[in-house]
């Protein structure tokens, strides 16, 4: 048995007796940031001797790496920590992520877990995991730091996957929306130099991959830790072939629309590896309810953004975060919102529900609160309008020649074992999901192909 120490409580931890390196597991909730970065610790834990536990084995050490953008995406949290620890009742359970970063202390007494890790302290998690080996006494069970004070960058990649790769490039948000925790539960922006970036692209595509995706929680933002800038990252992710001569594309995650400049999307347009694929937050199309929000941009500049997008890559695929439901969204400030979305010539729709979150601005504020059933409607609303500006994407590139990387199979079953017909999946650069019959020849590879 074990004793942990946080604010003079007093936690009973039990530690397994290891005679040997751990099984471990990891479980990830929340943005492809999150992915990235379980990949790297997972990395980090490999190559110290632990395995990863197989599906369906009993795990030494559970990870949950957690996501709290919402209070649905804290109750799926909270759903996966009591699935964990029934899944694995012998384990010990750590809990890290945003949610953890966020209310460590309600985490800390959700039966079960042991461990609390915060956004900083889980990138010390090989040295956390040894202490468990050593039977370190008194470990505390909390371990927090104030996020702003907090000024390393911990770099990260996915390799989970070998097709497609997330390079993390930036990460925490100097904006503090009216609405959102994401400053409070990753700290403030930071980024390390474009020379580290080019390294580690180069080594994610000599390990296999052949997309790279920039992400982070505000990229446009990148350079305030180095004096680069966002443009410049690109050209030099632009021109890897120099040095490894094989064929690669490169996605622009999420960029803020007052960050996404003419000059960045002249270059995607002009670019001999990046895709023409934006995916950008508006949240709302009712500058009344930007303004509330504390968004730094119009809608009319959104507008412009978009059009001048489609100008120069007609075949663009555009994404857009929406909001729906927040205070301040009058019946009025809806309609105007849903005029210009529909007016939009955008590809899809990620749409979420505006939930209460604790010491945000917004609840400061003397603002009509919109009820959760309306609220539920607007998301309704706008995943139709999704669902039809989608199929209206894919109607205009029938007959388009594209590129395809394959990615996968899926077995789609006829009515009988012997009609079912294996497939693959893959996405061409403008994010059109295409398949064709099986071919593990073609796994990983880029093909041209007339949709």
């Amino acid at each position: 048995m074990q004793k942990n120490l946080h604010n003079s409580k007093i936690y009973i931890t039990f530690v397994p007796d290891f005679k040997k390196k751990m099984k471990i597991s990891f479980t990830t909730l929340g943005c492809k940031l999150n992915f990235a970065e379980s990949s790297a610790l997972g990395k980090m834990l490999l190559e110290r001797g632990h395995t990863r536990a197989k599906q369906g084995e009993q795990a030494d050490i559970c990870i949950i790496n957690t996501c709290t953008v919402t209070d649905t995406a804290d109750h799926k949290d909270r759903q996966i920590i009591h699935r964990i620890r029934r899944q694995n009742p012998h384990a010990i359970l750590i809990v890290t992520g945003c949610y953890a970063q966020l209310k460590p202390d309600e985490i800390a007494h959700i039966e079960g877990v042991d461990y609390v890790l915060g956004q900083d302290e889980k990138f010390r998690l090989p040295e956390f995991v040894e202490r468990l080996e050593l039977k370190v006494e008194n470990i505390k069970k909390i371990q927090t730091s104030p996020i702003r004070e907090v000024d390393d960058f911990h770099g990260a990649y996915s390799k989970d996957d070998r097709t497609r790769c997330f390079l993390k490039v930036q990460d925490g948000c100097n904006y503090f929306c009216s609405y959102c925790t994401i400053p409070m539960a990753r700290g403030k922006s930071r980024n390390p130099s474009i020379a580290t970036l080019i390294a580690q692209a180069r080594e994610a595509l000599r390990g296999g991959a052949k997309e790279i995706i920039l992400s982070g929680v505000n990229i446009g933002d990148f350079g305030r830790s180095t004096g680069e800038t966002f443009i410049e990252l690109l050209r030099a992710l632009d021109h890897l072939e120099r040095d490894i001569p094989i064929d690669y594309r490169i996605r622009i995650s999420s960029c803020e629309p007052n960050l996404l400049s003419d000059e960045i999307i002249d270059f995607v347009a002009n670019s001999k590896h990046f895709a023409p694929h934006f995916h950008i937050p508006l949240q709302s199309g009712s500058n009344t309810v930007l303004k509330i929000m504390g968004r730094r941009y119009t809608r009319e500049l959104f507008a412009e953004r978009v059009a001048h997008i489609k100008s120069v890559m007609p075949h663009a695929f555009i994404g857009v975060d929406c909001m729906v439901g927040v205070r301040g969204e009058t019946a009025a400030c809806w309609a105007e919102y849903v005029d210009f979305i529909e007016s939009l010539p955008v590809s899809q729709l990620h749409v979420f529900t505006y939930s209460e979150r604790a010491n945000t601005r917004m609840l400061e504020m003397d603002l009509e609160v919109v009820p959760q059933k309306e609220r539920e409607r607007r998301s309704k609303q706008l995943h139709e309008i999704s669902a039809r500006k989608t199929a209206a994407f894919y109607r205009e590139h029938e007959g388009y020649e594209a590129t395809v990387l394959w990615e996968s199979k899926k077995v789609e079953r006829g009515k009988s074992k012997e009609e079912s017909k294996p497939l693959m999946y893959g996405f061409t650069e403008n994010y059109i999901k295409v398949s064709c019959p099986y071919d593990r020849t073609k796994v990983n590879t880029f093909e041209r192909v007339r949709i």
